[in-house]
């Protein structure tokens, strides 16, 4: 195929968390008219393809987490070379949680044009049929696998007043809510989305207390979590959840002044109180 060199570009595609209807014509034209279909899973890819009633006129590569950074050089350079790269994931937004940022940051590195097809994001689905307060947020990504870590993660999160939004795979999400209401309170708010779109979706809301036992019945398909974040009005308890970071920094060679400041500089309490907090812990 003969592209004008100057023309390229790299799309970043969102594709269906699962019904199918909620594909855009943009996603199809794009999908039959791409130079280079860059998918997750090419399985998925055709399935994909096959349910939209689209041939794909242009080469299909596969670009997941263990070949991302070797097929960079190539994708790049068909960008650079005037082709129409067409990025896709298994489902939602590319670079969400998916492979696609370094792509991207390889594109924009050489100021190739990068541009977007919008549409289904189980962040923003999930945040908006929660029940919880939306106007202002976070993303976290994917908790720590491991229960230490996963706790420490936690107790990062004690006094965000934004609510927060991170996925977790289905056969860690008891064990990780269980770590977060040990770790933010068991009556802390919270809604699990499962199966979003799909046949079976289904949001479960309640307090951490309340959806780690029902998760420890087993669950089932992919799945997001929406935390809700702590009212202004809770500071005291706040700064009793940080005093195990500020303990983690000290562990780990800081004095106890310079990890007091850089934890209530990151997170917006008061060096003071979270100071006095770390000596009153440990006189108990």
């Amino acid at each position: 195929m003969n592209v004008p060199p100057g023309s390229g570009r790299l799309v970043l595609a969102a594709t269906p968390l699962g019904e199918i209807g909620d594909a855009s014509p943009r996603l199809s034209e794009a999908l039959r008219s791409a130079d280079v279909i860059a998918a997750e899973d090419t399985r998925r890819l055709r399935n994909l393809c096959a349910a939209l009633g689209v041939e794909p006129a242009g080469r299909v590569v596969s670009f997941y987490d263990q070949n991302e950074v070797g097929r960079l050089p190539g994708l790049v350079e068909a960008v650079r070379g005037g082709e129409r790269v067409v990025l896709v994931t298994d489902a939602g937004m590319p670079s969400v949680s998916d492979p696609g940022y370094r792509l991207v940051a390889a594109c924009v590195a050489e100021d190739l044009p990068v541009t977007c097809l919008p549409g289904p994001s189980a962040v923003t689905t999930a945040l908006a049929v929660s029940g919880l307060p939306c106007e202002r947020f976070c993303f976290e990504g994917f908790p720590p696998r491991k229960s230490g870590e996963r706790r420490r993660w936690f107790t990062q999160l004690a006094s965000e007043q934004r609510t927060a939004v991170f996925f977790e795979a289905p056969h860690r999400l008891a064990a990780c809510l269980a770590d977060a209401a040990e770790v933010l309170g068991d009556d802390r708010l919270a809604a699990v989305c499962r199966e979003l779109t799909k046949t079976y979706e289904e949001i479960r809301r309640g307090s951490l207390a309340e959806l780690a036992e029902w998760a420890a019945e087993g669950v089932r398909g992919e799945v997001t979590v929406v935390l809700a974040g702590v009212s202004a009005d809770q500071d005291e308890v706040e700064v009793t959840a940080l005093v195990e970071v500020v303990e983690e920094r000290v562990r780990g060679g800081a004095r106890l002044k310079d990890a007091t400041a850089a934890v209530a500089a990151s997170t917006g309490v008061s060096r003071k109180a979270l100071y006095d907090a770390v000596l009153l812990a440990r006189k108990s």
